[in-house]
């Protein structure tokens, strides 16, 4: 493209691809928990139909800690949707690394690929 179309694509609006989701607590019963297992309540969702289209979708969990490693003092676990929880949109999780204790009741960013569509 010219010149001035790209710096017009550069202007432009930014493109959000990822959407939110709430940390809600590990898989558990009543005397066990699966430290393993994540579920996430994701934004929009209600439904255990409208769970399917975010099934294999990258999750990230992004924090902030002390020390800068790798230019920069925030940190990342990745994981994955592996199927839905219940009947209500929740989705169980599972992540590279188990997420700490402090990650309950936090944002995860569910990226919106890769896409099946």
């Amino acid at each position: 493209p010219p010149p001035a179309a790209a710096a017009m694509v550069s202007q432009g609006e930014r493109v959000r691809l990822y959407t939110n989701g709430t940390v809600m607590s590990f898989k558990r019963s009543m005397a066990h928990q699966i430290n393993h297992t994540v579920l996430v309540q994701l934004d929009g969702v209600t439904a255990k139909e409208e769970t399917g289209f975010y099934l294999g979708k990258k999750l990230a969990y992004i924090y902030k800690a002390k020390t800068i490693k790798k230019g920069t003092k925030y940190r990342c676990i990745w994981g994955k949707v592996t199927r839905a929880h219940g009947s209500g949109g929740t989705v169980r999780a599972k992540f590279q690394k188990n997420l700490p204790p402090k990650a309950l009741g936090g944002k995860v960013r569910c990226m919106l690929y890769p896409s099946h569509i």
